[in-house]
This record gives structure tokens, sequence and C-alpha cells, in this order.
């Protein structure tokens, strides 16, 4: 977050935006338009080749500041070789002030070059006192860049100690970058939080953030909370003026279910996904979810395990292969139960066959027909037409074009293997690992995972992934035969950001620096690598497990991840045993979460699992329906559904936290 006026496209990595943010006046091409007086402790209005000049034209005590001031603006410029050329010709002898300056400019430089603790280090050593108020706003810049924007005490004093020092804008980026900060943070880190009892902004902040937490499920209470906040703390700076995610909270008003258009493919490959779909949403309108049921889990039926996901980009993906079901098991119940499918009962649902017709002409009719909300489409051409129509109407898109689009009228919810290898990026990262390796389908499929995951774990500010490819259960097996078995090494998987980044500060937009993109190289040993996701089957899985195995230590305690690609039908206790210590992911109704609705879902679709999960996707999609508004309007608004736990980002792209759990001694437990 910038303390500056910020236009961030995209969440990513921070800490360039962060940098770019010490740039706080606009470029020039002209030099400052006083300049008999060399003031260093001020903006540096000039650019470098004019400062530079200057440097040469002077042989007095001046050419010291010229000097610190062209250096200033080298770095502004992101000219970092030229910037420390100029450093090594400073003289040894400087005064104070000039000391001061210094101080901030090598700390500028080693965040530029991604040493944060040399920047703080240098940091450490300045006197506050000493500052301008300029260089204090500088000063504290420098601090929130250093701390990489990772939550912290530190950080969040940076925030407050910057924030008197601004104006306009620049004071609104630091409220909002204030909140970003708080609700990034753990509970635990709050609770762990030790502040000086004359703290009394930061105790406001803390108390705004519980007043959150405590209100957001429920737009109305959490503006009257608010309300309250702001009277008993006049002063707070987050008071007088609120950040933005929540002033919008002030401006809430509940989206209209009375008639929804419900967009599906009735007809052709994709009717049978739709069909899955328009049963999980009517069994949650009609209130067949609260329906009492018996709690045993359902029987798995055998399945084809050999199915592959569709290539097509149309196609309805779900987060595993056709057929995939959890292994039979004595699971204990998660603690928070998946919230119900409450909502407008009453309201008209009309269906539309987006197969038969044009779908600019199918958002038309639904329109005309009075319609106040649309769920769909479902096919992904389909929903990019309708991002691109300018539509009026509320929409819930099943699906998610390849450029989101930020639409105040438009979510977008979909189930995909993208999704999941996201998910399972926040997962490893979270339990502390750092150096993952993919094992992935030789396949565009593979392909797809390998971007999503190291473009997720790149923002997440994790370093290289490695990747390595599989070509199926014949080659797996041949591999097994001869003794190959599988060295925890890859290839360096080298992806763009999701999307770029840019800052516009006081009207000028400034490009993010571009990282350097380190060349493919030989496979990086397995001494590096702490965590593999494996991508598989479940019969690929139960290669390449023990191939895993005989080509590492017994003493390796490198952590192994499945998707829920591996979870099927017919998995007995041999193969619980075998899988010891593998973790994997599915959907909460496949997880346990709800046994007796499990066994509904399975008996109507046979066992089928992919259209189950279809069918828990529908029920979320009535959920996230009933609760449009709140998903685009309030911050940290989330759902316990059936697919995972639901949140909006500020794209309203809905995401999805899933259940994770691990086969241990021959049972399958939730992991803690």
């Amino acid at each position: 977050m910038l303390p500056s006026k910020v236009v961030r496209h995209k969440a990513g990595r921070l800490v360039p935006v962060l940098l770019a943010g010490l740039i706080l006046a606009a470029c020039s091409g002209q030099g400052p338009q006083q300049t008999s007086n060399v003031n260093i402790q001020g903006p540096a209005t000039g650019r470098s080749d004019y400062y530079l000049q200057q440097v040469q034209q002077s042989s007095d005590d001046s050419k010291t500041d010229w000097q610190l001031l062209a250096i200033r603006a080298l770095l502004k410029e992101g000219k970092y070789p030229q910037a420390a050329n100029q450093l090594n010709q400073l003289p040894q002898q400087l005064s104070d002030v000039q000391q001061q300056e210094l101080l901030l400019l090598r700390a500028q430089m080693q965040v530029g070059q991604q040493n944060y603790s040399g920047a703080q280090q240098q940091l450490a050593q300045v006197k506050t006192g000493d500052l301008s108020q300029d260089q204090q706003v500088r000063y504290y810049a420098l601090q929130i860049a250093a701390a990489q924007n990772r939550p912290s005490l530190p950080l969040l004093r940076a925030y407050i100690a910057q924030e008197p020092l601004l104006k306009g804008a620049d004071h609104q980026s630091n409220i909002d970058a204030t909140w970003q900060a708080l609700t990034q943070m753990t509970q635990d880190q709050i609770n762990s939080l030790v502040i000086n009892a004359d703290e009394n902004t930061l105790q406001g902040w803390l108390d705004l953030l519980n007043t959150w937490r405590a209100n957001s499920q429920d737009p109305q209470m959490l503006k009257a909370a608010i309300q309250d906040w702001q009277t008993r703390y006049p002063q707070n700076p987050g008071a007088k003026t609120l950040p933005t995610q929540l002033s919008q909270v002030q401006n809430f008003t509940k989206a209209s279910t009375n008639t929804i258009a419900l967009l599906l493919p009735l007809n052709g490959q994709a009717q049978v996904f739709a069909n899955a779909i328009q049963k999980g949403f009517n069994d949650a309108r009609n209130g067949v979810l609260n329906a009492p049921a018996p709690q045993a889990a359902p029987a798995p039926a055998a399945v084809d395990a050999s199915a592959q996901p569709p290539a097509d980009a149309n196609s309805v993906v779900s987060p595993a292969v056709a057929g995939n079901t959890p292994p039979q098991t004595e699971q204990p119940q998660p603690a928070a139960q998946p919230a119900a499918a409450q909502g407008n009962s009453n309201a008209q649902v009309k269906v539309y066959d987006t197969s038969s017709q044009p779908i600019a002409q199918v958002m038309q009719q639904a329109q005309q027909d009075g319609a106040t909300l649309v769920v769909g489409p479902l096919l992904k051409n389909d929903v990019e037409t309708v991002a691109n129509s300018n539509t009026p109407l509320n929409v819930l898109a099943l699906n998610e074009p390849e450029q989101i689009q930020n639409h105040p009228n438009i979510c977008y919810f979909a189930l995909s293997p993208e999704d999941e290898a996201r998910d399972a990026a926040h997962h490893i990262y979270e339990q502390g690992k750092r150096q993952p390796l993919l094992l992935v389908p030789r396949s565009s499929y593979g392909d797809r995972i390998s971007k999503a995951f190291a473009q997720e774990w790149q923002t997440l500010g994790g370093s290289t992934v490695l990747q390595q490819r599989f070509g199926g259960v014949g080659e797996l097996k041949q591999g097994i035969n001869s003794g190959a078995g599988i060295a925890l090494s890859g290839t360096p998987l080298n992806v763009e950001p999701a999307q770029s980044q840019s800052v516009a500060i006081a009207g000028l937009t400034i490009p993010a620096p571009q990282t350097s993109t380190p060349a493919p190289a030989a496979d990086a040993s397995s001494a590096s690598v702490d965590a593999v996701y494996i991508v598989a089957s479940q019969d690929e899985l139960q290669l390449i497990k023990p191939m895993i195995a005989m080509r590492t230590s017994s003493r390796n305690n490198t952590a192994l991840y499945a998707s829920s690609r591996s979870a099927q039908a017919g998995a007995g206790p041999d193969f619980r045993l075998e899988m010891d210590g593998l973790q994997f992911s599915d959907i909460p109704l496949l997880s346990g979460s709800n046994p007796g609705l499990m066994q509904q879902a399975a008996k109507s679709f046979n066992n089928d699992y992919s259209l189950v999960r279809l069918y828990a996707m529908g029920i979320d999609a009535w959920t996230l329906a009933n609760h449009f508004n709140q998903m685009r309007q309030v911050p940290g608004f989330a759902i316990d559904g059936n697919t995972g736990k639901l949140n909006a980002d500020t794209d309203c792209v809905i995401n999805r936290k899933l259940a994770w759990n691990q086969y241990r001694q021959g049972q399958i437990v939730p992991v803690q």
C-alpha cells in the first residue's frame, strides 16, 4: 500500500508499488523554480539530468547538495546503477543535514534492490527529530516498504505516524493502507500485540477492527456499529475519514431478488452439468437442504479413474476429474457447519436456455421479462460477452472470462482447476513452505495448473516455483519397474504476473519496476524442495508416492500435497495407509461437512462426484445471489458454502477456500 494516491490494477507483489510511493512530486523536465538555495530537505522537483548538470557547474559546498538531489532523482527514475555511482562519489565529510539525507537515500537504494534488512539498518540510524516534514513522509514510506507490507506492529505505527503529515488523496491512501494492514492480521496476531498506554490512535483502530469482525456478516448492524465507533473515537483519523471500504457500507442497499433469471445451456454437451447446477439451485431455493436426513455416509461406487478433464476453454470444469469420490472414512465433523442456504424463497426464477440463441438475446429477453438478478451464464465465451455488454442487470456469472473486468454489477463464481491451484498455493504458503515443486500432467491441463499456482505463489511473495511433468500411468509404471523413481527436482517455472501494476501520484502514472526473470537453468536439487504439490488421478498417485520414496531419504521431511483429482471412489484402507502423511483438498460437502446432504446428492447423481460438485455449486449460487450486494460492497463478508469458504476480491471474483484433509494411520482427518 502507498501513503500516496495509488491506482493498483491487481493485488500482487506490493513492494514495487510502495517504493514508487516515495515519489511525492510530479516529474518535470525543467529544474526547480528557485535555484539560489539548494534545499535537500524539501521536494525534489527536477529531473536527474538537471541536477547532474548543476553538480558539474558547482564547485562550492552546494555541490554535495546537488549530488544528493541527483541521487534522489535517479532513484525516482529507476536508474539504480547511476545512483550507486553517484553515491560512491560523495565526499566523506558531510554535514548533519546531509548525513540524514544520505541515510534516507541508502535505505531507498536497499529497498529498490530488495535488501529489506539493509534498508531497516539504515533507517535505524535516522534521527527523525532532525528531519523536515517532507523527509519524515519519505522516512515512514521507507519503513512501510522495508516491512514488505507484512502486517505487524511496526508497520501499523509507521502508517499512524505518517498520517498527520499527509493531505488530500495521499491522506485517504494512508487511511486505506492502515485499514488493509489491520484486516490482513490474524486474530492471533492481534491478540499478541502489546501497545503502549498512550497509543490512543492505534487502540481506536484495533477497536474498529473488532467492530468490523463482529458485525461484517450483517450490513445493517455493521453500519450502526461503525457510527457508534465514530462517536466513541471522534479524534481518530479513521473516524474523520473512513477507510474507503467501510464508507461503502454506509451506502449499502440489498439487491433485489424478486425475479431471478437462471441462464444455463439446457442442450448439448454441457447439459448434464447445467442440470446438476439447476438442481442444486432449486433445492436450495425450495428448502430441501434443511430437511432431516440420515447421517450415514454413502457407499462409494466404482468409477472410471482414467477420465480426463475437458480441454475446451468453454467446458465446465470441476476442481477434480469426473467421477472423483472421497474415500470412505470415519471423519470427525468440522467445528463450523456450512451456512444454510437462506434467501428469498418467494422469488420468481425463470430458466433461460443459452444453447438455443445468442447470449445477447437471452440477456435482452431476461431484462424485458423484469429480471432483477441474473445467475449465469455458464460457458466462458458467454460470460465474456456479458462482461462486455454493459448490461444494467446484476449478474452472478458462473464462470470467469480470460481477462477479469471490474463492473459494479457483476460477480464471477467458478469451479476450476486454476481456482484449486490458487487455494493450494495459499495453503502450502501458510504452512511455512517456501520451495515448492509441482508434479503435474504433461498436458494443457497441467499447464493451466502450473501457471495459476506459480502466479498466486508470486503474489504471496514466494520465490520461483519448480515443476516436473509426467505422462500418465503407463509411463509411471515403466519408471517404477526400472527403479528410476522421482527425484525432488524440477525446472524453474517462470510466469508473468497475473496483471501489471501501476501507480498514479498527483495525476502522473508510473509503471511498476520490471522484475528480472531468472533464466531457466539446470534442475534445482532436492535439498531445496520442502513441499510437493501433486496433481494426479488416484491410480497415478499410487505410483508417484512410492516413486518419490525411492529417490529420497527416509529422513526427508518434504511435505506432500495433492489436489482433489486423486480423491476417487474405492479408496480402501490399503490406499489410505499408503498415502500416510499426504494432505489433499476438496470441497466441504465432500469432506464431511454435511453427511446427510452428501448422501442425498450422491444418490441423486449415482455417486458421480463431478456432478455432486456442480450440485454444490448450484446451492452456493443461490446463496450468493441472495447476498449479491454484500459480496460486492461489504468488506470481509464471507459465506461458509458447500464448495468452500466464499469471499470476494475487489473485482468481485468469488474465491473459495477449500477443506484440507490428511491421511493419518489409515484414517482421514482434517488438517488443523
